[in-house]
């Protein structure tokens, strides 16, 4: 009877010490929140460190790492000054959330823009964490940066921060299934903080986009003064370009409804869905180069 009461006693004090190592770290992240100005003045850095912290056990969809993650998201739009919803939906895993905020600047028109990147990661597995600092803080950083940049620019924008990526587009399909918007085009931000994998490797500052062939002045017009190599195919291959851009991302629902769409990414690189996903294999300085790029284009 000692003996029992002697490892429920041990196995008690084991989960206090868990939980206890929890809470210490939510409040050490929530100190760093504070004292780095965060959420408030966040950065494209920071969001993409605090996405990728292990608080948020890499995202993985139904987790209760995207939990944080979610309420990360919804505190950041609510200090970019845009007023957030949730789109629930349900998968094999469990209840999906889509993060979405949307700014009105032209009251005229009926048309928006969308502008997305997905939220969840591999996840926690076999007690590690994948971070996904790639795929996709990245995406959702600039996502984010893109919405505190256009969300005073006198035109229509729909910013949402999908779930469900890893289960087959699960966010994706459910948004574009009930969209009450009239979309002119959706912009996909997928995997794109990356330097890795340069389809010149002379030119580590480039930027893919998919499906922007037909954006091409503009696109070159809002690279002037930033200097970014563009590809307009994903290495040269005609049938990953097709596959990457009509298949496999969150671009791809909207296109079968006829919506047109660019997808901008850095490619897929060896630390991709990864442990070494982390935000150490971000350039910060290209990553905010490809934002700025992106957010003159959108301007235009």
């Amino acid at each position: 009877m000692e003996r029992r009461n002697f490892f429920t006693t041990f196995a008690k004090i084991n989960i206090y010490r868990a939980v206890l190592k929890r809470i210490c770290k939510i409040l050490l992240l929530a100190a760093v929140l504070l004292a780095s100005g965060l959420p408030a003045k966040a950065g494209i850095r920071d969001d993409v460190v605090c996405l990728a912290d292990s608080l948020m056990e890499g995202r993985g969809h139904a987790s209760r790492g995207a939990v944080e993650a979610q309420a990360y998201l919804l505190r950041r739009f609510r200090q970019i000054g845009l007023e957030p919803q949730i789109q629930y939906f349900r998968t094999d895993k469990g209840v999906g959330r889509n993060i979405i905020a949307v700014s009105r600047g032209d009251a005229r028109s009926r048309q928006y823009t969308l502008v997305c990147a997905h939220y969840d990661g591999i996840g926690f597995i076999g007690g590690r964490v994948y971070p996904g600092a790639d795929s996709n803080a990245s995406g959702v950083a600039v996502l984010l940066y893109l919405a505190e940049a256009l969300k005073d620019s006198g035109r229509n924008y729909v910013f949402v921060a999908l779930d469900a990526y890893h289960e087959g587009l699960a966010g994706a399909e459910t948004l574009a299934a009930e969209c009450r918007w009239n979309l002119s085009m959706v912009v996909n931000l997928d995997t794109i903080g990356s330097v890795l994998a340069p389809p010149n490797k002379y030119r580590p500052d480039y930027l893919i986009a998919l499906g922007g062939k037909t954006h091409e002045k503009a696109l070159e017009k809002a690279n002037e003064g930033i200097g970014l190599r563009l590809y307009y195919d994903y290495y040269k291959s005609k049938s990953f370009t097709e596959y990457f851009y009509t298949r496999i991302s969150d671009q791809a629902p909207f296109l079968r409804k006829k919506v047109p769409a660019v997808m901008f990414t850095s490619g897929i690189t060896m630390n991709t869905n990864k442990l070494t996903d982390d935000a150490e294999g971000i350039d910060f300085e290209i990553l905010e180069r490809r934002a700025e790029l992106i957010r003159n284009w959108l301007l235009l």
